[in-house]
């Protein structure tokens, strides 16, 4: 392409950095438009790089301009504030710096410099050429300061509380059995005013029963620790040590409430915009919504719940590298978190799923069917983490509150099946995927559909299965002492897995497969407790002691801890987890 000819398009790649920038210009043929420019972050550079865009512009007057920028960390405000007000035709896309990088890689290998970087723009913008960034007000820029500012001092928070538990490991180590976390403010209290255990060991018991919210049953046994405490570190230049921790573990306290609180205000403070219905999802707060708003900029951003899910990385990886505790070489297909993501989002989502398990139906129905399959809690709360933003994404999107009543969240899944296949069984659940319309209660396809722009109404192809409510049972599922039983059917909707999570027998089993062993609930004498078998996949168990040899199905165990006999243990079940007592006989005509 020569040099003369009118170019319809320009490919610009900032490379952005704390004291200056790095700008390369490519033509659509990926050949150089102009030289590679580096500019200071001042006038004087934003000047340089105003004439660069106006030189191109006389030079091809009909070229459009397609500006990729490196949003790396807040370096970029500035100049993507000042390029957006450039008079000449041009797309503003920011990019991620990870996307970014992996591009570069791609294309140049070889070398990793400011050059190659914004080469590596350039060329992903006349090549690809991104839909524009939308530009946020001033209002959405200015939360994105303060959750900076707040994922700051969580961090220094963090810091310091591991600091104070560094410290007390060799000051009193046996502090860490009586407190799970070090910023309590008994924990607090008490180190300001004994420091150290020597000085615990000193003081009166009802001088520590004073100390503000301290729990009294522990009381007698921390003091009798501190007195035959195997501490190392003693005396005065100890207790400064630990008084100044505690200090500083305070003011970061401190900071970090009034961040909070900053962060909620200025939330308060945004336009009207589809994003304020957040805060109706159930367990959802000012505080939580604040952060999403301020990571998530504009949603449109995102073309589905996926790609949301993904960007904070809230989804299982695997994890088969290195040894677990007992120094035994972690299986292939060992999943956990993924590390991706920003840590303030996910926190705040992690709090809004423990919360959410028992107030939002969403969450609630989620977390119960996974812990009936046998899945530990913290890999259900990380499921109800993913969920959370499916309903975030559709919510944001269609601009219309979360309605709990228009989705049968915890209608148990016999009825569910029933209503929409007569009496077949189970295939799949369809519980991933949410859409506006079934949050909204506007998915007949009327006039009130307010659908987001390029979204489909999502109805399920499979029939939905959701948990078994173990609460109120409606009138229709009382049964009694002349009421038939299909002890068959009954096994079939009933899983061990579910009995068991009933039963509080759950989390204590062993094992992860489907064989899991724990302490047999029917005897004791079970020491190593592992005499108590079930198979979570046939629905069976049995007790290998040879006092208790107890075994059988669901039933059988129901009737052994309950001390029913088989039909009663039935009917007590058919209760307690609102089943049928047999299938429903099909009507017939003629």
């Amino acid at each position: 392409m020569s040099a003369t000819v009118s170019l319809p398009a320009i490919g610009v790649g900032i490379d952005t950095a704390r004291y200056g920038h790095c700008v390369s210009f490519l033509r659509p043929d990926r050949q150089a438009a102009a030289k590679t420019m580096t500019i200071q972050e001042n006038r004087e550079g934003y000047e340089a790089l105003r004439q660069r865009f106006e030189q191109l512009h006389q030079e091809h007057p009909q070229a459009h301009f397609h500006v990729r920028i490196d949003a790396a960390g807040q370096y970029a405000s500035n100049l993507e504030r000042f390029v957006r007000g450039l008079p000449w035709p041009m797309t503003v896309s920011i990019g991620e710096p990870k996307r970014n990088k992996d591009y570069q890689k791609a294309h140049f290998p070889k070398r990793t410099t400011d050059t190659t970087e914004s080469l590596a723009m350039a060329r992903f913008a006349i090549v690809e050429q991104p839909h524009a960034t939308a530009t946020l007000p001033d209002e959405f820029m200015l939360l994105r300061e303060v959750a900076g500012r707040l994922q700051a001092q969580t961090k220094q928070t963090t810091q310091a509380i591991n600091r104070l538990h560094n410290l007390l490991a060799r000051v009193f180590p046996e502090l860490a059995l009586f407190a799970n976390n070090f910023a309590a403010t008994w924990v607090l209290e008490l180190l300001t005013k004994y420091p150290t255990a020597e000085r615990i060991a000193q003081a009166r018991l009802a001088s520590l029963e004073k100390i503000p919210f301290i729990p009294q049953a522990k009381v007698t046994a921390l003091h009798g620790a501190a007195q035959r405490s195997v501490s190392s570190l003693r005396g005065e230049l100890a207790e400064t040590l630990v008084r100044e921790l505690v200090a500083q573990v305070r003011h970061c306290q401190t900071s970090k409430n009034k961040l909070r609180q900053l962060l909620t205000q200025t939330y308060a403070g945004l336009p009207e915009s589809r994003h304020q219905h957040l805060t109706s999802i159930p367990c959802i707060g000012e505080a939580t919504a604040a952060v999403l708003v301020a990571k998530i900029g504009d949603i449109d951003r995102f073309q589905t719940p996926e790609q949301l899910v993904g960007y904070f990385g809230v989804f299982p990886a695997e994890h088969s590298s290195g040894v677990d505790k007992k120094g035994q070489p972690l299986p292939l297909g060992t999943m956990s978190m993924s590390p991706k993501g920003n840590d303030l989002v996910r926190s705040y989502l992690w709090m809004a799923a423990r919360c959410g398990i028992s107030w939002n139906p969403a969450l609630r129905s989620l977390y119960r069917r996974l812990k009936a399959r046998g899945k530990r809690g913290d890999v259900a709360l990380g499921h109800c983490m993913g969920k959370l933003l499916h309903l975030v994404f559709a919510i944001w999107k269609s601009g219309q509150p979360f309605d709990p009543k228009h989705f049968p969240w915890d209608t148990p899944a016999q009825d569910v099946e029933e209503r929409a296949d007569g009496n077949e069984e189970p295939e799949a659940e369809s519980d991933s995927v949410v859409s506006p319309a079934m949050l909204t209660g506007r998915g007949d396809g009327g006039e009130g559909n307010n659908q987001a722009a390029g979204h489909k109404p999502v109805i399920p192809a499979r029939k939905v299965v959701t948990a078994a409510r173990t609460s109120t049972v409606p009138e229709s599922a009382i049964v009694d002492e002349s009421t038939g039983i299909d002890f068959a059917h009954l096994k079939r909707h009933l899983t061990m897995a579910r009995v068991l999570d009933q039963l509080g027998l759950a989390s204590r089993l062993r094992g992860s497969g489907p064989q899991r062993r724990c302490t047999c609930p029917l005897h004791r004498g079970d020491a190593r407790g592992r005499t108590f078998s079930v198979n979570l996949d046939k629905n069976v168990f049995q007790c290998f002691d040879a006092a208790c040899a107890k075994k059988g199905d669901v039933i059988d165990l129901w009737a052994s801890v309950k001390g029913l006999s088989l039909r009663q243990a039935a009917i007590d079940l058919v209760r307690t987890f609102n089943l049928k007592p047999a299938p429903a006989t099909e009507k017939r005509n003629g």
